[in-house]
């Protein structure tokens, strides 16, 4: 009886190293989803304020827990990064930048600028 297995499979995620295009590209799609759940977080920060002063207080405290906080500049970070990366897919709708040796270096100025701004957002707050 003869098995199947002697064929050749195609890498698994194991196996197969994802180019740093192909990270940012993931995360990009990530991002979107995660600040457009992010909103809801907005929507019940404004219904705690219609809620009066009292609402709004115990939603402050729960605000200043150092995790909420954290989870915050994550939402900042994730929004600059967003940007970054539409701004790349603005670039690549005119036609520039698909070059291979520029790819990496344009992904790379990418996550440098959304931290940048990030610690920028950090500073003026």
């Amino acid at each position: 009886m003869t098995t199947k297995h002697s064929r050749p499979t195609s890498p698994h995620l194991q196996v197969y190293k994802l180019p740093l295009t192909g990270i940012i590209s993931i995360s990009h799609r990530i991002t979107g989803v995660l600040l457009t759940a992010g909103l809801l977080l907005v929507i019940l920060l404004f219904y705690a304020l219609s809620q009066g002063a009292d609402t709004y207080s115990a939603m402050q405290s729960t605000v200043n827990f150092w995790l909420v906080k954290l989870i915050y500049w994550g939402f900042i970070y994730a929004l600059f990064f967003h940007l970054c990366h539409g701004v790349r897919h603005l670039f690549w709708d005119i036609g520039g930048g698909f070059e291979p040796d520029k790819l990496n270096g344009y992904a790379k100025i990418e996550l440098a600028a959304a931290f940048a701004l990030t610690l920028a957002t950090w500073i003026f707050i």
